[in-house]
């Protein structure tokens, strides 16, 4: 866990100068005075663990150098203005007192107002000695990659309100809030992408554990060094019901294996809550699962007899708003995702710290196996991250999608020395005959990355 339990003050330098004096140069002209100072939130990458975060499970994410930048200036009253430097994203402005975050479409001011949300409940100050504050933000983080950019912008929201009303947190307790407050636009995720965004600390990757949130710092071999490719297939995760679908099916698993085994289904909602009563291994879970659960997907009438209830009780009890409409779930396949990737994180975490002469390539192969999964099991993969992986396949160690998967990007591990013919051999043989890539520059979606620091305040 880092030293420093709140999110630091820092001094501007390195190569985010010349990026918030760009910034700072924006926001004035666009509001007619300067901002006071800069919230900064990176994305991330998360090299194994996918899907698992929301079942209980630890995940083993790194922040990227890639960042969100919120440049603001508090104000006095409790109004809210709301702007983007990228002008495909329109301004907004409300009242703090006035504003409603609708599961609409998922405009990227809902995320700020998410974030905000999550400030004013649970804030030591009453509402109404909150004061507003006018933030223009500079997203850097590829959208709809799966590299967290969504929620970076709550985390970045959060934090800059709170610092403009002189409110502190501890790191944890932000991120808690975060991945709580993210939940107002509909997503049911985990709290990975906020507690790596909160608790990152440069050249370490960390082992993410849940229910308490804690951070272990895992050094990475020597020599190893990841590669961000976008697929370009992008997805809205909040705007599909394939994420929150996936959710429900990881609860209803643990609730059908819970009753199976004799436990109160009501007492458990994650995979995790199942493990736990009944004091099995990882690798004995998923062998439970592939026993008890069967191959064909489940009807909500079947799951309703399992759980004794009605079927309006399952809309109504477990399903989610935005689930209700579906049919049918394949709980086994999830199930068996999630036990074998959980237990993909602790080796992956083991490996690292062995020290061994082929802790690279067995890396790699845990990644590979976990894309597969991803594909096959999860179903949370897309044909154009597919055969980007193929592609990559005979050219590094190892690669899988990252993130919430439907599109976005793959990851992969490269020797040191092989990075710019891997990514070479990626412009040729993925990008150049790929309509998508043609007007794009390479360089914003295709990048070698080691791990970076976390979310930090720079006052100006």
């Amino acid at each position: 866990m880092d030293a420093s339990p709140i999110v630091p003050v820092e001094t501007l330098e390195g190569s985010l100068v010349e990026k918030i004096n760009l910034l700072t140069k924006d926001f004035e002209k666009n509001y007619g005075f300067p901002p006071e100072f800069v919230a900064r939130v990176p994305g991330r990458v998360n090299l194994i663990g996918e899907h698992i975060d929301y079942c209980g499970y630890a995940v083993f994410p790194m922040a990227i150098d890639q960042e969100i930048l919120m440049a603001v200036k508090p104000r006095q009253d409790q109004h809210l203005e709301l702007s983007n430097v990228n002008p495909a994203y329109k301004d907004y402005s409300c009242e703090l007192m006035n504003f409603d975050i609708d599961k609409g479409v998922p405009h990227w001011f809902k995320y700020c107002l998410c974030g905000v949300k999550g400030i004013m409940e649970n804030s030591s100050k009453t509402k109404n000695e909150l004061k507003g504050l006018s933030a223009r933000m500079h997203g850097l983080i590829p959208p709809g990659a799966g590299l967290s950019s969504s929620s970076a912008v709550v985390c970045a929201a959060a934090l800059a309100f709170a610092h403009a009303n002189g409110l502190v947190y501890k790191k944890q307790e932000l991120a808690d809030n975060c991945a709580r407050s993210e939940r107002y636009i509909g997503t049911e995720g985990g709290g990975m992408d906020q507690a790596i965004a909160m608790l990152a600390t440069q050249g370490t990757a960390k082992l993410i554990e849940f229910n308490p949130l804690r951070a272990h710092d895992t050094k990475l071999p020597p020599g190893a060094v990841f590669v961000i490719a976008h697929s370009l297939a992008e997805v809205n995760k909040a705007a599909s019901s394939l994420f929150n679908c996936r959710v429900m099916e990881c609860r209803l698993a643990a609730k059908v294996l819970a009753r199976i085994h004799g436990i109160n289904p009501d007492s458990v909602t994650r995979l995790a809550d199942v493990q736990f009563s009944l004091n099995k291994t990882l690798p004995e879970m998923a062998s439970l699962a592939g026993l008890y659960l069967h191959d064909d997907p489940y009807s909500k009438e079947e799951v309703s007899k399992l759980l004794e209830m009605t079927e309006s009780q399952l809309e109504n009890k477990i399903l989610s708003e935005n689930t209700r409409d579906v049919n049918f779930f394949k709980l086994r396949q999830r199930a068996l995702h999630v036990f074998q990737e959980a237990h993909r994180v602790w080796q992956f975490r083991d490996i690292c710290n062995s020290g061994s002469v082929t802790a690279l390539q067995e890396l790699g192969q845990l990644m590979f196996d976990s894309h597969s999964s991803c594909r096959d099991l999860y179903e949370c993969s897309h044909p154009q991250l597919d055969n980007l992986v193929e592609v990559s396949r005979n050219h590094c160690l190892g690669a899988r999608l990252t993130g919430a998967g439907w599109g976005g990007c793959m990851v992969a591990l490269v020797p040191e020395n092989g990075v710019k013919s891997f990514i070479d051999h990626l412009k040729e043989n993925y990008y150049k005959n790929l309509p998508a890539a043609r007007d794009r520059d390479l360089n914003e979606v295709l990048f070698a990355t080691q791990p970076g620091s976390g979310a930090a305040i720079f006052n100006l």
